[in-house]
């Protein structure tokens, strides 16, 4: 796993994931960085590694698993096993619009959680002014990915990423 510099653009960090150990990392070296009322938006090709993203996520927060893909239940909520923020896991995938959205009530839990969103871009930014977007690539070769880190807001302006 490595931060990748050339090729960044302003705001935008970039990592290589080569396994899914390694997103599995990034993940968790994402969740020191998450609280409560964090809105997570992750976008990507079908098996790009959304999902073992938020695995890494759920680790490093320390929530109750085991965290797979929310396709057919549409949202999951894993409570906290160490005293913080509970991790909401949510996939938009199968969502017609934001109408759709507003009837998951996402933004009824969202002060006290960490939420991500899979296939939420386009849909879900009206929950919060300040959110981190992921959008990650699949490489040319077995499990390379590129994932392209943004914060959006006064949260997120100057975090390190």
């Amino acid at each position: 796993m490595s931060a990748t510099s050339p090729g960044s653009r302003a705001g935008v960090q970039e990592i290589d994931a080569a396994t899914a150990e390694e997103m599995r990392a990034v993940g968790a070296r994402l969740a020191t960085l998450l609280g409560p009322g964090d809105l997570v938006v992750l976008s990507g090709p079908l098996g790009a590694g959304k999902t073992t993203l938020v695995q890494g996520i759920a680790e490093g927060l320390k929530v109750r698993g085991p965290i797979t893909s929310p396709t057919f239940v549409i949202a999951r909520v894993h409570p906290s096993l160490s005293g913080g923020p509970a991790l909401v896991h949510a996939d938009a995938y199968r969502l017609g619009g934001s109408l759709e959205v507003d009837d998951l009530d996402l933004d009824a839990s969202i002060e006290e959680s960490v939420t991500v969103v899979e296939w939420g871009e386009g849909l879900v930014e009206g929950l919060s002014d300040d959110r981190l977007e992921i959008h990650i690539e699949r490489g040319d070769e077995g499990e390379q990915r590129l994932v392209r880190l943004r914060g959006v807001g006064a949260r997120w302006a100057g975090a390190a990423l």
